[in-house]
């Protein structure tokens, strides 16, 4: 989730963009399953529904660097903890939510959310 706002006063600042990404309630997400239970998955449809309509859907396997990768990666700069959370891009479709929404998205394979905009 994005705060367009915080987000474009930011740009225009010339300030990093953290406030607009980390807000409270910034970031649903599913349960969390450790690789050895679930496999490293290299090919998995992720996929988001506002109100049932089809808003995103693209395939882990089009990230452009796996997901093994950023791991490997990003533990080069930072300690990393299994339950940690890597937050990456997105794919096409990102648009604006409103209060009533309802939000439903996954990982094949993974598992599910579902959350309402309040």
């Amino acid at each position: 989730m994005t705060r367009r706002d915080l987000q474009a006063e930011a740009k225009k600042l010339g300030r990093p963009w953290d406030t607009a990404k980390g807000f409270d309630r910034s970031a649903p997400i599913g349960p969390i399953h450790p690789a050895s239970k679930v496999g490293h998955l290299e090919k998995s449809a992720i996929w988001l529904t506002v109100n049932g309509e089809e808003k995103q859907c693209s395939d882990i396997s089009q990230l452009i660097w796996s997901v093994g990768g950023t791991v490997t990666y990003l533990s080069t700069l930072f300690e990393l903890f299994p339950g940690d959370l890597i937050f990456t891009g997105t794919p096409e479709g990102v648009g604006a939510v409103v209060k009533g929404d309802l939000l439903k998205g996954g990982v094949d394979g993974i598992g599910k959310f579902s959350m309402r905009v309040v």
